[in-house]
């Protein structure tokens, strides 16, 4: 989702959806010689592996779609299909669907859409597609129709909108601390605020909280295929899209033509028991995110610090200086705030920009330095005229309501100093990022908790970076694990997906995969085609060329924000520096420092094959 501009500035909302996921596209480039995978089938036999873990879809579950011109984006036609509330009553409510699509441009012959969401949870895809359409290698432009949708609950489609206004929904929003609270006051301020938001959202419509968990949006797109008339789905999945994409997979597996995911969640960790469990560790904690966001951030602060100041601002001259200038930051900002730049939104605003290398770790480098001088980071304009509805509520409708965290809001100033003693001064925004769920008044009427070795059709390819810092490399290891049958494309670099950070061996290997079902070889290994720091840059300055980010990456370091990412400390008993302690393995696996929560163990919450229970 894309963060609006206000008043108060775009970071505030960033600060209230630190746990969303990026909302953005990707596809993917050579390297090695393939492995041939079985072609994508056209028409496969559907059989008992077809039917859903409830029961089949009814013989009459393709929608009509009535597609015209979308008045906003030109180029794309628009549609809005009805699916079922319930899938288990097909006769009984709908709910809408908006949907969009660019058809094919040729030549060459069609092979059917080539269906994407962007992530979130509740990432609306009618205006991811139009930005990012253009960064689509071209054979897939021109062989694919492609489409997406706004996930039900979310965007266009039957939504969760849980205030009357958007003046309303921003009142509400100026009454919690920026990005989590310190301190009791501030503690007491954004439970009860959060403990407001749902019982105002059960108000206005407590049976569709019960009807937007993942798995009735996997049904949801396996009926949307079957509109576009497709016998198998090809799918890209970025970050929470891989949690769905690996659901379809386990609810369809015969439907399965081609998928790519990228930016990969555990879906152990993620469903954890399902909704009514009763977890030790948050959602984000159990899926590692503190310690890869961690790995990430010490290799943005090592990079800066073997960089000249003219290519990262921040540099102090070397990795070791340029850690402890920012630990010096981190400790000073907690006793003297610099206005409105408090700590938190300090940590916020690493947050969103150790997403994208480029231009994001530019920016995170010259905001940092302006803190360091006691100067305000500049911030973008207000924009011109009324604001859009931020629908920040349609993350957690759909996150609460399926994965399980702690009830007792009191657990999480406990939880959040167990992430700062693994994870520094970030573990603790991704430890409170997860707080809204312990007061949440709904859960999954129809979850899917698994199993997720449901043998598919055609084999699913996995690709992750290696320092992501919101779907950590742990993840992609545990999908490849968990899914019948995947196959690894490890990117040799840093960022959460190769959406934002692209690699034409990426492209390439996406390519043949979706085109042609060539698989990449066992054990492939991708470069980014941008290395971190590798030009001077004046603030502000954006490439020209190269990587497909031309143009294009300044909106993905504005959305980037709406992420979940932290850091980790150089022994975190003295005090939070945001640095990877030495020998914590990159970030995957972490001790637990003293005063953890009781019934923690060091291997809790590291995404591991148990879901961190």
């Amino acid at each position: 989702m894309h963060i609006p501009r206000s008043p108060t500035g775009r970071g505030r909302f960033a600060a209230a959806a630190v746990a969303t996921t990026i909302c953005a596209c990707v596809i993917g480039g050579p390297a090695h010689a393939p492995v041939r995978a079985p072609a994508p089938a056209r028409s496969p036999a559907s059989g008992p592996a077809d039917v859903p873990a409830d029961g089949p879809a009814p013989a009459d579950a393709a929608p009509a779609l009535d597609w015209s011109p979308c008045e906003e984006a030109p180029g794309f036609d628009c549609a809005t299909a009805k699916a079922p509330l319930d899938h288990r009553r097909p006769a009984g409510p709908t709910v809408d669907l908006a949907v969009i699509r660019r058809p094919a441009t040729g030549p060459g012959p069609r092979l059917g859409t080539l269906f994407f969401n962007p992530g979130g949870p509740g990432g609306a895809g009618t205006e991811a597609l139009p930005q990012w359409y253009e960064l689509f290698p071209e054979e897939l432009r021109q062989r694919f129709d492609i489409a997406s949708w706004d996930p039900r609950g979310a965007g266009r489609s039957t939504s969760v909108r849980c205030f009357p206004t958007a003046e309303a929904a921003y009142r509400w929003l100026e009454r919690i601390p920026f990005g989590f609270p310190v301190g009791e006051r501030q503690t007491e301020a954004w439970v009860d605020a959060y403990a407001e938001l749902g019982r105002l959202c059960e108000q206005r419509d407590a049976r569709l909280l019960r009807y937007v968990s993942t798995a009735d949006t996997a049904r949801d797109l396996d009926r949307l295929r079957q509109a576009v008339g497709d016998e198998q789905l090809s799918f890209l999945g970025v970050s929470y899209g891989s949690f769905l994409g690996a659901t379809y997979a386990n609810l369809f597996p015969g439907k399965v033509r081609a998928m790519v995911l990228d930016g990969n969640i555990d879906p152990k960790a993620w469903v954890d028991g399902g909704p009514t469990a009763q977890p030790r560790l948050s959602t984000f904690l159990r899926e590692g995110v503190d310690l890869g966001s961690a790995a990430t951030l010490r290799q943005f602060l090592d990079h800066c610090g073997r960089a000249a100041a003219d290519r990262c601002a921040f540099s102090a001259g070397s990795p070791a200086a340029t850690r402890a200038k920012f630990g010096t930051l981190m400790l000073r900002l907690q006793e003297h705030p610099q206005g409105s730049w408090t700590y938190a939104r300090t940590v916020t605003t690493v947050l969103s920009g150790l997403y994208a290398v480029d231009p994001g770790w530019y920016d995170l480098a010259w905001a940092l330095e302006d803190l360091w001088d006691r100067r305000p980071p500049q911030e973008p304009a207000a924009p011109e005229g009324p604001l859009p509805y931020p629908a920040f509520e349609q993350i957690d409708a759909i996150r609460c309501s399926e994965s399980p965290n702690p009830r007792d809001p009191r657990r999480f100033p406990e939880l959040a100093e167990f992430g700062y003693g693994r994870a520094g001064d970030l573990g603790r925004a991704v430890a409170w990022a997860s707080e809204p769920c312990a007061t949440w008044p709904a859960t999954a009427a129809a979850a899917y908790t698994g199993p997720w070795n449901r043998p598919t059709a055609n084999p699913v390819l996995v690709v992750n970076t290696r320092y992501d810092p919101a779907t950590p490399y742990q993840g992609a290891l545990a999908m490849t694990r968990q899914l019948a049958r995947a196959r690894l494309l490890t990117v040799d670099g840093y960022g959460h997906s190769s959406v934002v950070n692209p690699s034409l061996c990426v492209d390439d290997y996406e390519r043949r995969y979706l085109v042609d079902g060539v698989l990449p070889p066992e054990g492939a290994v991708c470069g980014q085609d941008v290395r971190p720091f590798s030009e001077a840059r004046p603030r502000g300055g954006v490439r020209t060329g190269g990587g497909g980010t031309a143009g294009g990456a300044g909106g993905v370091a504005e959305g980037v924000a709406d992420g979940v990412v932290g850091g980790v400390t150089d022994g975190a008993a003295e005090g939070a520096v945001g640095v990877l302690a030495d020998g914590a393995a990159e970030g995957l696996v972490g001790g637990v420092a003293e005063g953890a929560p009781a019934g923690v163990s060091a291997g809790d919450g590291a995404s591991s094959e148990g879901g961190g229970r």
